[in-house]
């Protein structure tokens, strides 16, 4: 029986990895994986259970104001600073800052998962990955700490 339950955590293990490059013997505990294809977002355990999920909207094809793309880069990357309900742009609007951005979390220097009232069912954004309000703030109180695995999943 031990040997079989072992075979079975073995290949468990390498579909995780092959799915979303994690494994629940990995160093970091959870995974944030966002896929700006349907629009949605997986919050996923040290165990590889999904725990909970939401609608999210990533960067858009293109961005007038700045004449270039604003998808959000795909790749894996970890959360390397976190800012809370009052959290705030400061590059857009372009040229003023301040769009609202609560319970930012940063993935990247430029990109973080962050709040907003405004979550369209297709990818709007300046590149960061929008999510309810509610869903940022449980994610940030009860999942995302800094290290976090975050995985965007090419377009």
């Amino acid at each position: 029986m031990e040997k079989s339950k072992s075979r079975t955590q073995f290949f468990s293990c390498l579909a995780l990895i092959a799915l979303f490059g994690l494994c629940a013997n990995s160093s970091y505990a959870n995974t944030f994986v966002f896929n700006p294809n349907t629009h949605s977002w997986k919050a996923i355990n040290d165990k590889g259970k999904v725990v909970r999920t939401g609608r999210a909207s990533g960067g858009k094809s293109y961005c007038r104001d700045i004449r270039r793309s604003c998808k959000t880069p795909s790749g894996v990357f970890r959360i390397i600073s976190k800012g809370g309900p009052g959290c705030r742009s400061s590059r857009y609007p372009v040229g003023r800052g301040g769009a609202p951005m609560p319970y930012c979390m940063f993935f990247s220097r430029y990109y973080a998962v962050h709040g907003s009232y405004d979550v369209p069912n297709y990818n709007a954004s300046h590149g960061c990955i929008r999510v309810r309000p509610s869903d940022a703030s449980w994610l940030s109180h009860n999942f995302i700490h800094i290290g976090t695995k975050v995985i965007v999943k090419p377009y």
